[in-house]
């Protein structure tokens, strides 16, 4: 059955993970978290997601949105990533350069944290984009990450 969170997004392919098939990980939120991590979910898809999808005009799937422990320690995330809690999400755009994307997101949308990951400056395909959304107060925090570590604000 398919769990529709917004009209492009379903909670399926937040959670799909192709570490997680390969280990046997059950990456779907269970529990009595389930019903605040599909919220998180569905606030992401319709405030990040949807518009970007929108200005953009091209359907993209996410790389990676809710993790369980398991899959995020498996991959070697931090214990405090907002994956854990389904209030970020990990995608790029085709066609569009990650840099421009990234950008776009910081000049337009209301964010946690937005994170320009592994991105290398010319290569518009290089790295992914990481954005954090939560329900509370907002930091709208912005850095890049590359293999010579975490910088403050979009290096582009």
């Amino acid at each position: 059955m398919t769990t529709r969170l917004s009209p492009h997004f379903t909670l399926e392919e937040l959670c799909k993970s192709g570490v997680a098939l390969r280990h046997g990980i059950d990456n779907t939120p269970h529990g009595p978290e389930r019903a605040r991590i599909v919220e998180n979910l569905t606030r992401l898809c319709r405030e990040i997601l949807e518009p970007v999808r929108a200005h953009f005009g091209t359907p993209f799937a996410p790389n990676s949105g809710y993790r369980c422990l398991e899959l995020n320690r498996l991959i070697g995330s931090q214990d405090t990533s907002q994956h854990l809690k389904g209030e970020a999400v990990d995608f790029e755009v085709p066609e569009v350069a990650n840099g421009a994307l990234a950008v776009w997101i910081r000049d337009t949308l209301a964010f946690d944290q937005l994170i320009l990951e592994m991105y290398t400056p010319g290569e518009a395909a290089s790295g992914w984009v990481h954005c954090s959304l939560t329900g509370d107060a907002n930091r709208g925090q912005t850095l890049t990450i590359d293999r010579q570590g975490t910088q403050p604000g979009l290096l582009v």
